[in-house]
């Protein structure tokens, strides 16, 4: 077998690893999932053993493919490491990272500034991936993500950006209607807005309770935009990143002394991609732009000291 055929079918294996689907694994890749089968069935007749099993629901690791996983990623680690360190300064950064974040951080926050990355750095493709979910890196969903926490597990190196303040909002018309809560007990007078619970993608999204507690959502909602589109439109009251609600002039926050929810954002990165120069790059971008909106992301200016 030839040496580029060996790295291609090890590619192979390490997406369909990671993804479990042979047809997710080959969108990943860019390439057919005819094409991927093939590469699957050469590699698991050179080393002559069977590496998944195969089901309708996906692939499988075998015991074989078990053993062979963490060596496949050693391998693709030091590629990695013999690319970062050729990449010639003089030349240019190229390649693409693929950044995902909540959809709240990726579109008030990061979406208007991507355009300067990319005029510094005019060979890189940036793709930002901006949804209410968390991100897989050992399945290469992303090659940076933006998480709600430090993770407790897996090979991820993570640095704290910062934290924001989220607090109450009603839509002005709304509350020019039914008026603006003065006490806390006003509050059971008006109609809340909040996430559909078996959607929220993290705990630290769950604060509904311990910031109004004895008060439910009459209305649920799957992502934060849209809870802010209904909550502009007059639907109740909803807790909001001010971040993002502070930008609506439609929007007027109520009792910010006493309903004021912390939390923070996490960079995080495979340990195998932290060499990589434009993971340095866009990782120091993303930071900047944090730092330069910590006025935004903390109106109060209190933090959570973590």
């Amino acid at each position: 077998m030839a040496a580029e055929h060996r790295w291609d079918d090890l590619k192979a294996f390490l997406a369909v690893a990671r993804s479990g689907r042979l047809t997710e694994a080959a969108r990943l890749m860019g390439v057919e999932h005819t094409t991927l089968s093939r590469r699957i069935t050469r590699l698991e007749d050179a080393l002559g053993v069977r590496l998944f099993d195969r089901r309708p629901i996906g692939y499988d690791l075998s015991a074989e493919g078990e053993q062979l996983l963490p060596r496949a990623e050693d391998i693709e680690r030091a590629a990695l490491g013999i690319w970062s360190e050729r990449v010639d300064p003089e030349v240019g950064l190229t390649g693409s990272v693929r950044i995902g974040t909540p959809e709240a951080f990726g579109t008030f926050c990061l979406a208007d500034r991507l355009g300067e990355l990319s005029a510094q750095h005019p060979g890189l493709s940036i793709e930002l991936v901006a949804m209410p979910r968390a991100f897989s890196l050992s399945k290469r969903e992303a090659d940076l993500a933006i998480g709600l926490s430090r993770p407790a597990t897996g090979r991820l190196h993570a640095r704290k950006l910062g934290d924001y303040e989220l607090g109450l909002y009603g839509g002005a018309e709304y509350l020019a209607c039914k008026g603006s809560p003065e006490t806390e007990s006003d509050l059971r007078q008006h109609r809340f807005l909040g996430y559909i619970d078996e959607l929220v993608f993290a705990p630290e999204l769950d604060y509904f309770e311990a910031a109004l507690p004895g008060l439910q959502p009459t209305i649920r909602i799957s992502n934060v935009i849209t809870q802010m589109a209904a909550t502009c439109a007059g639907a109740g009251l909803c807790i909001l990143p001010c971040f993002m609600a502070d930008r609506r002039p439609d929007l007027v926050r109520i009792l910010p002394r006493s309903i004021s929810i912390i939390r923070s954002y996490w960079l995080l990165t495979h340990s195998d991609m932290l060499g990589l120069k434009r993971i340095k790059i866009a990782s120091d971008f993303i930071t900047s732009v944090v730092r330069a909106s910590r006025p935004a992301f903390l109106p109060s200016g209190q933090s959570s000291g973590g």
